[in-house]
């Protein structure tokens, strides 16, 4: 049965395993909750590694004797045909790779779909030092992974912080980069907006029982729009990681990536110049509700030569982008359709049932 179409499947699976609501889960229970997800998702999936190259010169606080290059092993997974088209996908400040996959399914059958772990994130390692975590050392890590998997030119995804270093790879090296589409993300955060983000990331969290788990990461995601349990509980699976020491699941990624992005976020998040500069097609991916794109922000991106604004309804920073529909607009836009041209809106989709992360969940 796939799980894929909607939430009915997950809930049949529910009602088999004996679970009337989050309460009733118990680790067990939930690993035989998510092998169910994961055996139908990420069946298409594979996994790679390669060592990139942290260099010296962004390592503005490290202190100068102990400056120099070092190798960091970063994870990314890879669906479709290495021989079509390159597509890289990479996320915000706190997501992994995986939240990508339902976008992957979508565009694999034209596109080599590239879905990168930050540093810090996901399966990938950890920069020596928190002010190591910058935006050109995530411009870097991209132009590594280039550079691996040998392609010249490629489109990128970027949710949030990767689609700002999707912009600024595309200022410094134009010719590397074909299109971008920009999940949620411009390129002017004002202050204030920035540091009301901030103020809720870096806080290390452990669930003991995964009804905690449905509840935060319901209230985290809580703007992620119409989507269902399957989508929730895969996002939330592979964005943490089992601890040991701390006796339940921990966020999979290093707290100094987030607590830089807080020092980070102490000013304006301003691009516009590699915004101007940008001569490549651009896809906005706008969230009716979200905190990071401003109304005067989008009115200006519209006014650029190229730039195609789509509105995302119901839904906040950032769209999950598994959705169906939405994955086969950006693959029709990917592949330059003419009939994805003007701006548009998608249309707004009732919000389907939750068991495991409904508001009482």
């Amino acid at each position: 049965m796939s799980l894929m179409s909607n939430g009915c499947g997950l809930e049949l699976i529910l009602q088999r395993l004996g679970v009337g609501g989050p309460d009733a889960v118990t680790w067990p229970l939930y690993e035989k909750i998510i092998g169910h997800i994961e055996a139908d998702l990420s069946r298409d999936a594979t996994t790679h590694t390669f060592d990139a190259v942290h260099p010296a010169i962004l390592q503005p606080g490290t202190v100068e004797y102990l400056r120099h290059d070092y190798q960091i092993r970063l994870h990314y997974v890879s669906w479709g045909d290495p021989s079509q088209p390159t597509v890289v996908c990479v996320g915000g400040i706190a997501n992994t790779a995986r939240r990508f996959d339902f976008l992957a399914r979508a565009l694999m059958d034209r596109y080599h779909v590239v879905c990168l772990d930050w540093a810090g994130r996901g399966h990938s390692g950890w920069l020596a030092e928190m002010s190591d975590y910058t935006l050109d050392a995530h411009v870097e890590q991209l132009r590594c992974l280039l550079d691996h998997l040998g392609r010249d030119r490629v489109s990128i995804i970027g949710s949030s912080m990767g689609g700002s270093a999707a912009l600024r790879l595309a200022y410094q090296q134009p010719w590397r980069v074909e299109r971008i589409v920009l999940n949620d993300i411009g390129p002017y955060i004002p202050l204030e907006r920035r540091s009301r983000r901030a103020a809720v990331v870096g806080r290390h969290y452990v669930f003991r029982r995964p009804a905690d788990l449905f509840r935060r990461s319901g209230a985290a995601q809580k703007n992620d729009g119409p989507v269902d349990d399957v989508v929730l509980a895969h996002n939330s699976f592979h964005q943490t990681r089992w601890s040991k020491e701390e006796g339940g699941r921990i966020y999979r990624h290093d707290p100094r990536a987030l607590l830089a992005y807080r020092h980070d976020a102490r000013v304006s998040l301003n691009l516009w110049a590699e915004w101007d500069a940008a001569t490549c097609p651009l896809l906005v991916l706008w969230g009716e509700l979200s905190d990071a794109l401003m109304d005067s922000t989008v009115q200006r991106m519209q006014a650029k030569p190229g730039v195609t604004v789509a509105l995302v309804p119901d839904t906040g920073h950032t769209p999950t982008l598994s959705d169906p529909v939405q994955g086969q607009m950006i693959r029709g836009w990917l592949s330059g359709d003419p009939l994805i041209g003007g701006d548009f809106s998608f249309l707004r989709r009732p919000t389907p049932r939750r068991i495991l992360f409904g508001a009482d969940g």
